[in-house]
């Protein structure tokens, strides 16, 4: 079985049974990044001021922009891009790419990246919101359901 990384790119595919329109919208839209990603996401233009529980703030350029099979983002200083196909059947297959992360970052990061994924998949193909919202356990204190 292959990793599903190299020091170079993190990569994560995940299958949802939600069509890709649907989740396009999720990932391209402030209502949708709301749902599973951050706590308060504003775009304006090509950025997107997000906000997250533990009072990280960043702001992330979108990038390209092709409904409903890509999106790319410039976010934490790092280059990330949705790849989002049909399945065939209804439903999704989603590929995250990542590039451009500091090597003493990766490791958190690529675990990182789980904690948008689940919650995207419980939004989209389950309509329920897998984080706590809770300030007092937070990703820093070991938490993933922040």
């Amino acid at each position: 079985m292959a990793l599903p990384s190299s020091r170079e790119e993190i990569v994560w595919k995940l299958h949802l049974a939600s069509p890709p329109g649907d989740v396009f919208t999720l990932l391209s839209t402030d209502e949708g990044r709301e749902r599973f990603w951050c706590e308060r996401s504003r775009q304006s233009g090509g950025r997107i001021a997000m906000h997250f529980i533990n009072g990280v703030e960043t702001e992330t350029l979108v990038g390209t922009s092709e409904p409903p099979s890509r999106i790319a983002f410039r976010y934490f200083g790092t280059d990330v891009v949705f790849e989002l196909a049909s399945d065939g059947e209804g439903g999704t297959d989603l590929t995250l790419r990542n590039r451009g992360v500091a090597g003493d970052e990766y490791e958190e990061v690529l675990a990182g990246w789980l904690n948008v994924l689940f919650p995207l998949k419980g939004v989209a193909d389950f309509g329920i919101d897998l984080r706590s919202h809770d300030p007092a356990r937070l990703w820093d204190d070991g938490y993933i359901d922040q």
